[in-house]
């Protein structure tokens, strides 16, 4: 079980977009975070549960209690679970995957479709470096709407009242109210 210590150091370090070299302590705990998540999104995703009690796994996988109107549709999975922070009014349509290990904020009023990925780690692109992980944040601003098989990429910041259209792969920032969409990603309108 990771200590409060090691997860705020883990964190902080992310925080400075520190990259996360294999046999480091930042890696073990990487490692050891992965396995509480996938253990709590094992008992997520095993049988029915009520809105409270996905809530109450929820808060456990984060570290924090989530706000009451907080709702999921399992399946839901988490690569760490403890650098996720959510606002109030949050749902989550089922098969949602969040790559956290950078950091994912995500604002009051958001709706996330179907099969949606956050993804805030990306491997060194040097093949002798490959196992070596660069983080950034992904930060979703209030009164997002994030379609169905969309995926934001680390560093991403998503502006009050955006959508991100279905199947988007959202790779650079998105400004507030507008609509994006494709592969890469690019501003189809503004809304008024």
């Amino acid at each position: 079980m990771l200590t409060k210590e090691q997860i705020d150091t883990f964190i902080d370090n992310r925080m400075r977009r520190e990259s996360i070299m294999p046999g480091t302590p930042d890696a073990e705990v990487m490692h050891e975070g992965a396995q509480e998540a996938l253990a709590i999104a094992a008992q997520i995703n095993g049988a029915y549960r009520t809105p409270e009690e996905i809530r109450e796994l929820f808060s456990k996988l984060i570290g924090k209690p989530a706000p009451e109107d907080f709702r999921i549709f399992p399946p839901f999975t988490s690569d760490f679970g403890k650098n996720i922070t959510v606002g109030r009014n949050v749902f989550f349509n089922s098969g949602c995957r969040l790559q956290d290990q950078g950091g994912i904020t995500i604002g009051d009023n958001v709706l996330v479709g179907h099969n949606v990925v956050m993804a805030t780690l990306d491997h060194d692109l040097d093949p002798a470096k490959r196992a070596v992980l660069h983080c950034a944040p992904i930060v979703i601003g209030d009164d997002v709407w994030i379609g169905a098989n969309a995926t934001i990429a680390k560093g991403v910041t998503i502006g009050d009242g955006a959508v991100v259209a279905a199947g988007a792969v959202v790779t650079r920032d998105v400004p507030p109210r507008t609509i994006v969409g494709g592969v890469p990603a690019h501003v189809i309108k503004t809304i008024d």
